[in-house]
């Protein structure tokens, strides 16, 4: 159903890619930006006048708002969005809630409608292609997909650590964390139904011509990252709190890990060209590696090793000790890797080490050069464990917000809509435009 076209980009236009994109807590693919849309040729024939206006002018309105905001928006400056709204995010976001409801009138009851016009996205850092298809439920998963990627900037800036008013080193507040946490899950929220509600409403051809971006992986990937991020947040929390246990820093690390194993599970076996998706690839890799060997193997090994050290067996200290030693190991790879990501395009930097990261920047080296060495000063070598022990598997807690479409709007209840004839079988495929 509906028409696939795939082509060249133009050389000229707004969409430059940009060469850095500054410092990075949450790195967020290029924005998929939409191209305008004719709706009166399309649909004048078919609908009333008063709704083909306003489809054309809440679309034209995220298009201009796109274009004009999309090379700034993902590059990290403060000032492009506040936490308290009124910002660019924030008002597309609300342009694109606002165009939801009445964009969902074209497949209201599986109307034919849905096929008439033909709807074009392309990606700000994709230099290769733009994708156009006649089916309104593209147009949806588009809406979907950037109403997340709005979200998840919106976090990243929440997260970028700021200058105290204290004096003290740059950090990122309370207030700040929980919403960022609320955030994630929101985003997630909009992921998860483009994945179970609206992929479905689309043919196989079409799911097999979506661009990299909207393939089924990589929605899956983008949604567990705001999960693992999320839990990322709570474990930092955990960590400035006086009544968390090593226990409960433990599990969220663990379970911080399997999130991030699971979106690499779903990303690794797709196809990508240069660009976004190579750096996409690097940055879920290095986060994967960083929770699995920073969180995972450096954070629920060095929680893992403190429990131990609690014991008072020759063995639990052994154990303690190969845990340690492997969070010090797995915590100086991580570095490896987290230059590797800024190094490619489009470049980027990590922010200050601050909360988890600085705590367990000093923390794991020191301890585990103190455990190690006392260790080996009551027992001998060969007793201490080469391997470290095998870490608890816990189920994991943090899920998306439930998200459902809306309703169509108010205004498709008057539409007469009998002169619709359209075969919904129709497939066209241009090769070029014109």
């Amino acid at each position: 159903m509906g028409c696939l076209v795939s082509t060249a980009k133009d050389s000229g236009g707004n969409r430059r890619t940009p060469g850095s994109i500054g410092e990075v807590s949450v790195y967020v693919p290029g924005l998929r930006i939409p191209k305008p849309v004719d709706f009166a040729q399309s649909l004048g024939d078919c609908l009333s006048k008063s709704i083909v206006e306003r489809l054309s002018a809440l679309r034209t309105r995220i298009v201009v708002m796109a274009a004009q905001e999309g090379p700034t928006i993902t590059r990290t400056k403060r000032k492009s969005a506040t936490q308290h709204g009124g910002s660019t995010l924030a008002d597309l976001q609300q342009a694109l809630e606002d165009y939801l409801p009445v964009l969902l009138g074209l497949v209201k009851d599986g109307s034919h409608l849905q096929y008439k016009v033909q709807f074009v996205w392309v990606n700000q850092e994709d230099d290769a292609e733009e994708t156009a298809m006649f089916n309104a439920w593209y147009e949806v998963l588009s809406v979907l997909h950037l109403m997340a990627m709005l979200l998840l900037l919106q976090a990243n800036l929440l997260l970028l650590p700021r200058t105290s008013t204290d004096g003290y080193q740059p950090k990122v507040s309370d207030e700040s964390r929980r919403a960022s946490v609320d955030i994630f899950l929101k985003a997630a929220g909009y992921l998860d139904c483009a994945v179970r509600h609206v992929l479905p409403q689309l043919s196989a051809e079409l799911r097999r011509n979506l661009p990299v971006d909207l393939a089924e992986g990589v929605l899956r990937a983008l949604c567990l990252q705001a999960l693992g991020q999320g839990v990322g947040i709570q474990l930092g929390m955990a960590i400035d709190s006086a009544k968390a246990t090593l226990a409960v820093k433990r599990r969220l690390a663990c379970e911080m890990v399997k999130y991030w194993q699971q979106a690499q599970d779903n990303i690794m076996n797709l196809s990508f060209a240069n660009g976004w998706g190579e750096k996409h690839c690097l940055y879920v890799k290095w986060e994967y590696v960083e929770a699995k060997k920073m969180i995972y193997q450096a954070a629920a090994y060095y929680y893992h090793g403190m429990i131990l050290d609690e014991g008072n067996t020759e063995k639990s200290h052994g154990m303690a000790v190969a845990a340690l030693q492997a969070a010090d190991e797995y915590f100086k790879e991580s570095k490896k890797l987290c230059e590797a990501f800024n190094a490619a395009t489009p470049l980027s930097r990590s922010p200050p080490l601050w909360g988890t990261m600085k705590y367990l920047s000093e923390k794991i080296p020191k301890d585990t050069s103190s455990k190690v060495r006392i260790n080996r000063d009551l027992y001998t070598y060969e007793r201490i464990m080469e391997t470290a022990p095998t870490l608890p598997d816990f189920t994991l807690a943090l899920k998306p917000d439930e998200y459902q479409l809306p309703s169509a709007d108010t205004s498709w209840r008057s539409e007469n809509m009998n002169g619709v004839q359209t075969d919904s079988n129709h497939v066209r495929v241009t090769n070029d435009k014109t």
